[in-house]
């Protein structure tokens, strides 16, 4: 079970509409033909080495996810071992984990020696 988080960015003119399917984005331009963008997604896994209030906060500041969203992530990668915290194009899914990534350890735990883990995959 996957579930849509986050913002997907989008750069289009105003005269641009976007329809969204589970494997692209069609973007259409008036008077262009349609053209197809793959989405992506930001997988995290779970560890040890964080707290629940570690993630809320990593994925409110990293992805943009309000806390209910944040904390509902945070149940699913500590049950079942990762989950999906963001779709979108390449290019923001590789923000958004680069910054998942640098994020640091959890001051809360002495033996946490960095961020978790998190990968961006296509969908």
């Amino acid at each position: 079970m996957e579930r849509l988080v986050g913002e997907i960015d989008q750069r289009m003119t105003s005269d641009s509409t976007t329809t969204a399917n589970p494997e692209t984005e069609k973007v259409t331009e008036t008077g262009s033909q349609p053209a197809f963008a793959p989405l992506f997604k930001i997988v995290l896994f779970d560890d040890d080495e964080h707290t629940y209030d570690y993630v809320v906060e990593l994925l409110v500041d990293c992805c943009g996810l309000s806390k209910e969203s944040a904390f509902r992530c945070a149940v699913e990668v500590d049950l079942s071992g990762k989950t999906t915290v963001f779709y979108g194009p390449l290019e923001a899914c590789r923000r958004r984990c680069e910054r998942i990534l640098a994020y640091g350890a959890d001051p809360r735990l002495p033996r946490s020696k960095g961020s978790m883990k998190a990968e961006v995959q296509s969908r």
